[in-house]
């Protein structure tokens, strides 16, 4: 027969702890999109971390999600490596979105030596952020790709296919873009609950005029 003792009994005897909430450190890598920033725990990318983007299908606009950072951090002398990108970026429209094109460097690479290039470029802190294209990665090759951000303090972002979606991952962040509705959707966020909402895609660039439903910035929970 099991005994049943009071919480309090225990509390006060130090035999059971009290987690209390954190707060979590505002993100030195802003989106650039007050919407966004304000649905993730910190404001922003999380930090010396793997983040995905997953994509129903290249060319909705992905780009112009990760353009604002990108600028900020090339702009500050910060480099930036493109690895396997499907499409020969085009120097015109980076450069118009405030990319610096001398900090930009772009790694062609046969798919099964994408995710060792982008875990090389994550690891050698020479890079402020790493983006790479892959179709080929299991949980054991994020969870390496994740270690190699925390080490090179590296932004590291994957861009993957949407089907990805239902498969858990390590990474950080995961966010997914849908065409139809046009649409955002947080899927984690460490350190807090996801939306329940789904955020406009194209996201506006101005402050949020309400609250984002589910705000992480209550809560502590991770998840997968």
């Amino acid at each position: 027969m099991s005994n049943v003792v009071a919480l309090d009994h225990l509390f006060d005897a130090r035999r059971l702890w009290r987690g209390q909430p954190q707060a979590h450190a505002p993100s030195r890598q802003p989106t650039g999109f007050p919407l966004l920033d304000a649905a993730l725990p910190g404001g922003g990318w999380p930090e010396g971390a793997l983040s995905e983007v997953l994509l129903p299908l290249d060319g909705i606009g992905e780009l112009g999600l990760l353009w604002p950072t990108l600028a900020r951090l090339t702009q500050a002398g910060g480099r930036v490596a493109l690895i396997a990108p499907p499409y020969l970026p085009f120097p015109a429209a980076w450069a118009n979105a405030g990319v610096r094109l001398d900090r930009l460097q772009i790694v062609r690479a046969e798919p099964r030596d994408v995710p060792w290039a982008t875990e090389q470029c994550l690891r050698s802190a020479a890079c402020a952020a790493v983006l790479c294209w892959t179709h080929q990665a299991d949980d054991r090759t994020l969870r390496r790709l994740q270690l190699a951000a925390e080490t090179g303090q590296c932004l590291g972002i994957a861009m993957r296919p949407a089907s990805a979606a239902v498969h858990a991952s390590p990474a950080a962040l995961r966010l997914v873009l849908e065409a139809r509705p046009a649409r955002l959707r947080v899927l984690k966020c460490r350190g807090g609950n996801p939306p329940a909402q789904p955020l406009p895609w194209p996201l506006p660039t101005g402050a949020p005029s309400e609250p984002v439903p589910d705000s992480p910035a209550a809560t502590v929970a991770d998840r997968a």
